[in-house]
């Protein structure tokens, strides 16, 4: 009788996901000219190539020479035309299946990026290599479940019956997530159905208690985004006596009313007096510090995005957790799935994401730096050059501390498509380089000719924020704009803060605050201000909860809960409207900011 066959163990799945890893890195230029020549060859008959000239070429040079860089605005035309029902070979040889929509976070506005059918096992791809890199760092972890906070949000359809869904919204409600192969490291806190759940407070409620009545089990934690975790952590601060109610008496809210959800949830909840007394006796101490690991003993570390803007949330996430490592595991985008970060136990600062090679082609664009800035604020050309289109930097040719915007061309339609993200080369994984994220392109504040990207302002608030620290104040979140209804224009801050005392905070020392952000800001910032061309920068305190309506208003727009990120500067009319309605005092800096002149910086006197 033949032997049965043998059980792959949980190590030997790893190995060979790592074998894997290390292929392609290691070839990582020849497995880019394999998917370049198989986007191009599936593709050839596409209206939009043939109309650039390529006929049927697969060939980089050819591709480069004829295929432009493009923005949104370019292909929007064709994108109007698949949303409204034309099903002829736009942009791909395969059907568009459904249009993925950017978070639109700033004003509503969303761009629809196509996608086909076989993009999901692209993105299931990625994921199955989350676990095994992590492993490698954190052991067992395939003993316990992970209690992680996801949302979906409601699905429009566009005039020609096409679904347009954020990317984790099409991901979730798809079979590779509700119905994935057993694995143990699949195994999660939630059901299916509150995650499916488009009540955002049901889901939210129903999710925490599911993670609160297993919370032993609970290994690793996490949502999306680091607010979106923060948000979480903020509604048991809330809610926690509704919760405890419901594990002590065994049932669930009647505020909860989808009825797949209480079935699912029905089916864990049960009476619990002694867990309801421990999330009683710690949710009721005056301090939350560490609540994480003395709610959630057995968590081995949090997973969450903290890169970028998200950085800011670093110090709250400590505060919670005690310190617990925060990890971020992977990079990708509406657009495309990039990559994953291989070191996921380093520090949020060093955070970096490999590219994986097989998930689409990518190409660099050289970042140019503003030599007038201190900071060097990153100056992005908005059309290109033909010589500049095919001059676009290789994924294997990128250079160590080079900049760069991410170009992506795609199986689903997109060529040569500047992504907005700037990336910096800060090392490599065999052949294929590692990127730290620096920020979002077109995120900026700008009254003249001074122009403020996301990370110098990032460290400005930072700078800023130091003087509180001596009244056990901290800053809960903030954003920007640029005010030009005063002459000159200014720049305003809006922050919502959290004091641990009563001690009131004199004028002065906000009106320090004021003036460490001027300080901390480029030279050319710094000229507009010596010469009256910007105005005093102004700090405007807001009401605690400001950043909660924020959200609420941006979800209202269409925004996604599970990608909402709280904008960095704000132009639309109603959103200021809102932030100034909450405003609590103000504060303007008391004088001018330190400038010299450019040639002097450039010489290195400043």
């Amino acid at each position: 009788m033949p032997e049965a066959p043998k059980e792959t163990t949980m190590d030997e799945k790893n190995k060979k996901v790592l074998n894997l890893i290390e292929e392609v890195t290691e070839n990582a230029d020849e497995i880019q000219r394999k998917v370049l020549n198989e986007i191009l060859s599936r593709n050839s008959n596409v209206e939009y190539l043939q109309r650039h000239g390529l006929n049927g070429a697969t060939d980089r040079d050819s591709f480069k020479k004829l295929i432009p860089v493009i923005k949104y605005e370019d292909i929007e035309p064709d994108i109007t035309r698949i949303a409204n029902g034309d099903k002829s070979p736009i942009l791909s040889s395969h059907p568009i299946s459904e249009f993925l929509t950017s978070s639109g976070t700033s004003g509503g506005e969303r761009k629809l990026m196509p996608t086909i059918e076989e993009d999901l096992d692209r993105r299931s791809m990625l994921y199955s290599l989350l676990m095994p890199v992590m492993s490698q760092f954190v052991p067992d972890l395939d003993q316990g479940k992970g209690m992680y906070f996801l949302f979906i949000k409601s699905e429009a359809k566009t005039p020609g019956g096409l679904l347009a869904r954020p990317v984790l919204t099409s991901y979730y409600k798809s079979s590779h997530f509700t119905n994935p192969p057993f694995e143990s490291y699949t195994k999660y806190t939630s059901p299916n159905e509150t995650i499916l759940c488009l009540d955002s407070y049901q889901s939210m409620y129903s999710q925490m208690l599911c993670g609160l009545y297993q919370h032993k089990e609970v290994l690793r934690v996490g949502a999306v985004f680091a607010s979106g975790f923060i948000r979480a952590i903020k509604f048991l601060e809330k809610h926690w006596a509704l919760l405890a109610h419901d594990i002590r008496v065994g049932s669930l809210n009647p505020q909860i009313t989808d009825p797949s959800v209480r079935d699912a949830v029905g089916r864990i909840v049960k009476p619990d007096p002694q867990l309801a007394d421990f999330i009683e006796s710690e949710c009721s101490k005056e301090s939350w510090q560490g609540i994480i690991p003395r709610l959630w003993p057995n968590t081995k570390y949090i997973d969450v995005i903290v890169t970028g803007t998200m950085a800011q949330y670093i110090p709250t996430l400590d505060y919670y957790s005690n310190g617990l490592p925060l990890v971020c595991t992977m990079y990708g985008s509406s657009e495309c799935y990039f990559g994953l970060n291989l070191n996921p136990i380093c520090k949020p600062s060093e955070v970096t994401y490999t590219l994986i090679p097989t998930m689409g082609y990518f190409e660099f664009l050289p970042v140019q730096r503003n030599i007038n800035g201190v900071t060097n604020s990153i100056s992005m050309p908005k059309s290109l050059t033909e010589k500049e289109q095919q001059d676009l930097v290789e994924l294997t040719d990128v250079k160590l501390g080079h900049e760069y915007e991410l170009v992506i061309t795609t199986y689903a339609g997109l060529y040569r498509y500047r992504v907005g993200d700037i990336l910096r080369v800060a090392g490599f994984k065999n052949k294929a380089p590692q990127f730290s994220f620096v920020c979002r392109k077109n995120v900026v504040l700008s009254i003249d000719s001074d122009k403020t990207d996301e990370v110098e302002l990032q460290n400005a608030v930072k700078n800023g924020v130091t003087h509180l620290q001596p009244f056990d104040t901290i800053l809960v979140e903030y954003t920007s704009y640029a005010d030009t209804t005063t002459i000159p224009g200014h720049y305003v801050l809006f922050w919502e803060l959290s004091q641990n005392v009563s001690m009131k905070i004199p004028s002065s020392v906000f009106e320090d605050c004021c003036l460490a952000v001027e300080e901390s800001l480029n030279s050319v910032y710094r000229q507009g201000r010596a010469s009256d061309s910007i105005g005093p920068l102004e700090i405007k305190i807001v009401e605690n909860g400001t950043f909660d309506k924020l959200m609420d208003f941006a979800i209202s727009l269409g925004a996604s809960i599970n990608q909402y990120k709280t904008p960095r500067c704000v132009k639309y009319a109603p959103i200021v409207e809102l932030l100034n309605s909450r405003v609590v005092s103000s504060y303007l800096s008391p004088k001018c900011p330190k400038y010299v002149s450019g040639q002097q910086w450039f010489n290195g006197n400043e």
